[in-house]
Parts: structure tokens; C-alpha cells; sequence
């Protein structure tokens, strides 16, 4: 299947947006941006931390409630050491230079993933830009860092297997409810749109359980590159898709 052709007519985009609650971005493609400019992967990398930026500036413009973002995966931990090391330390930059601002624009930082592979300064200024941000309101934006869907469902799993252990759930009340509520996502409304960019198809291991019915859209864009404008595009895409949820009667999202 070929990446969605998105229409570049945007004039009746303003009425469009807003109508994705929630968007998730599977962030895709830095490598292939600095290598097709004789770059070393860390440029391309360094490239999308501007990108992310600016999505997180758009969404906000757009009216959208919640933003994930997919940083880095579980996987990603088998990269090269030196790259995995660039990464980390342009982590680190992002959360010392950028929380301020984002506080003070309102917007509420989140993370999700396995907190225990990470080092403990990066815990700390983790914890320190959930808790300045804990009250803001305008947009809730997820950082997936060292996540995996199913390393997250094992973690549900697990946290229910004690308590059913424990005699403190009875497993006949198990529901999609108890599941929502132990994910690291709880609380969070199940993403609406899922965008990746690069052209690629895949799913990597990402909001397995959340994106049932997530719409999907997937752009030739590279990461780098992604604008403000292929983000009002997306969002047009998707306004004009209709939601069954399983159902035959469709639902217009309009």
C-alpha cells in the first residue's frame, strides 16, 4: 500500500482542525535525512528534535488535546552505543533548555515507557518537567522514551496477575476498563490518528492496545522535514475518512 496521497488545498483546513483529539507521530526517518546530505545519523537526529519543536508549537495552534510522540523505542536500545549516547544527551538538552517554555505556554509534559533502562539524571529531569507541568492544561503532549507496546501490556499483565494473586481482584471482572487503567497510557484518551512519516508501513511495536481504531497515516515526508503545513494536511486527510469501530454503519468524523 502506497503512503496517503495528502491533498494540498488547504482552504478549508481551519474548519478541519481540532477534530482529532488525539494525535500520535511515529517519528521516522532522520537517518535517511542526513545520509542523503553526506550527514552523520546525529545531524539528522539533531534535525528532528527541531521538528518536534515545531509539532508541538502546531498542535497547540490546532486545538488538539493530546500529542505523542514516539522518541524511542525498546529496540532502539540495540542501536550503536555512540548513537544511543547522541541521543541521550540530546535528551538531556530538551529537557534542561525546553520545559520552561512549554510550562509556560500551558502545555503538560508526559512520559511513557520503562523508566528503569534510563539513566538517573534523565529519571530526575523526567520527573522534575512532569511534575513543573502536572497542571497545565492546554496540551498534553506524551514522550514514548524507551517504550514498547508489548513490553507495556506485560507490565498491565503483570500488575494484574498480583492483584489477582493477592485476592484483591476477582479475575471474573477483568475488563477492557482494568486493562485501560493499568497501561501506561491510562488516563489518556485512545489515539484518534496515528501519522508516520518516511513512508513507512509498519506499526513498530507502538500503542498496540491503544491504536484499535486509530486512523493511520503515512506520509513520504521524513521526519526533518515534516511542517507545520503536512500536519494541517494530515488532519484534512482525516476529517474526511469515516470511523465503523467494527460497526457497518460508518461514522463520519465530520
Amino acid at each position: 500500500m502506497a503512503p496517503t496521497e495528502i491533498s494540498k488545498n488547504t482552504d478549508s483546513i481551519d474548519s478541519l482542525i481540532g477534530i482529532a483529539r488525539h494525535v500520535a507521530i511515529i517519528m521516522d526517518g532522520n537517518g535517511r535525512w542526513a545520509r542523503a546530505r553526506g550527514l552523520p545519523r546525529t545531524a539528522g537526529h539533531k534535525a528532528g528534535v527541531d521538528s518536534v519543536k515545531r509539532v508541538i508549537r502546531s498542535a497547540g495552534e490546532f486545538g488538539i488535546d493530546y500529542l505523542t510522540l514516539f522518541g524511542f523505542s525498546s529496540e532502539n536500545w540495540s542501536r550503536p552505543k555512540d548513537e544511543v549516547g547522541a541521543l541521550m544527551s540530546m535528551l538531556r538538552a530538551f529537557l534542561r533548555s525546553e520545559i520552561a517554555q512549554l510550562h509556560r505556554e500551558n502545555v503538560q509534559i508526559r512520559f511513557i515507557g520503562d523508566r528503569s533502562a534510563l539513566a538517573h539524571d534523565i529519571v530526575e529531569l523526567i520527573d522534575r518537567a512532569e511534575n513543573m507541568t502536572s497542571q497545565n492544561t492546554s496540551l498534553v503532549v506524551m514522550i514514548a522514551l524507551s517504550y514498547g507496546g508489548r513490553q507495556e501490556l506485560v507490565a498491565a499483565m503483570r500488575s494484574i496477575a498480583v492483584d489477582v494473586a493477592g485476592g484483591v481482584l476477582d479475575p471474573a471482572e477483568i475488563s477492557e476498563d482494568t486493562i485501560n487503567g493499568r497501561l501506561w497510557t491510562r488516563g489518556i484518551p485512545d489515539p484518534d490518528l496515528i501519522i508516520r512519516t518516511s513512508g513507512e508501513q509498519r506499526i513498530s511495536n507502538f500503542l498496540l492496545w491503544q491504536s484499535a481504531y486509530s486512523e493511520f497515516i503515512s506520509l513520504d515526508t521524513l521526519w526533518p522535514d515534516f511542517s507545520a503545513d503536512d500536519f494541517r494536511r494530515s488532519l484534512q486527510a482525516y476529517s474526511q475518512r469515516e470511523r465503523r469501530f467494527g460497526d457497518v454503519t460508518a461514522r463520519s468524523i465530520r
